[in-house]
């Protein structure tokens, strides 16, 4: 009997997986792509904590490799409601960039996911932003995304050595119905992701700030039941 062929190891990915609806789709892509996953979580002092303890469960339904949660805080700069004693808008989605916003979040997010990256061996980096169904935030963008691989590229040993990382953003241009769609193809509970950014005291979804707008909306428009529990 001959014997059988070694396989050969899968290709290191990693995803920048907040726990939210996005990053659990983002996640679910890479890994249908053929990738092993690596994770990073950023705790960064954010007050829905809900979605660190998604991104916890996330990774291990999606049996991820290596999870790695870092510490960040950014409560110590502020400047968003989500960082500070600033109330978390509830009268619907407008057309300028909220207090919601965190200032340079995946500036600072990308560049410790590159760090990551290089640490594993991998050129592959996957972020769920998303530039059609979101709060305008400037570092969603395309030209923003394609900006930090030439950083990238330019700022690291593996990046002059000729081996550029390539950054992928799977959902930039899907409708939040499109990415909810996209949870039911891949087979996902989107009650495994946490989308709120003011949960109540009962650990329940709001239901009125940007993000749950907008994941209500988009579930509704795709026809798939969401299972997250609102106040």
């Amino acid at each position: 009997m001959s014997n059988p062929k070694p396989v050969a190891p899968k290709p290191v990915a990693v995803v920048l997986l907040s726990g939210g609806l996005d990053s659990m789709v983002t996640a679910g892509i890479a890994r249908e792509q053929g990738f092993a996953l690596h994770a990073l979580t950023i705790d960064y002092g954010q007050r829905h904590v809900r979605e660190l303890q998604s991104a916890r469960a996330i990774a291990k339904k999606l049996e991820v490799e290596r999870h790695v949660e870092l510490p960040l805080d950014l409560r110590e700069f502020g400047g968003s409601a989500l960082t500070a004693d600033i109330d978390v808008p509830k009268s619907g989605v407008g057309n300028d960039i909220p207090v919601t916003y965190v200032p340079a979040r995946n500036l600072l997010f990308l560049a410790l996911t590159t760090a990551f990256a290089e640490s594993s061996g991998s050129s592959d980096l996957f972020i769920g932003v998303n530039a059609l169904d979101y709060s305008g935030y400037p570092d969603c963008r395309p030209e923003f995304i394609s900006s930090f691989a030439e950083t990238a590229r330019l700022g690291t040993k593996q990046g002059v050595e000729g081996r550029p990382f390539t950054i992928h953003a799977p959902l930039q241009h899907m409708s939040k119905a499109d990415i909810a769609s996209e949870c039911a193809r891949l087979g996902f509970d989107p009650a495994w992701s946490w989308s709120c950014y003011d949960p109540t005291p009962e650990g329940k979804a709001c239901g009125l700030c940007d993000s749950c707008r907008l994941r209500k909306k988009g579930f509704e428009e795709a026809g798939v039941t969401d299972g997250t529990v609102y106040a």
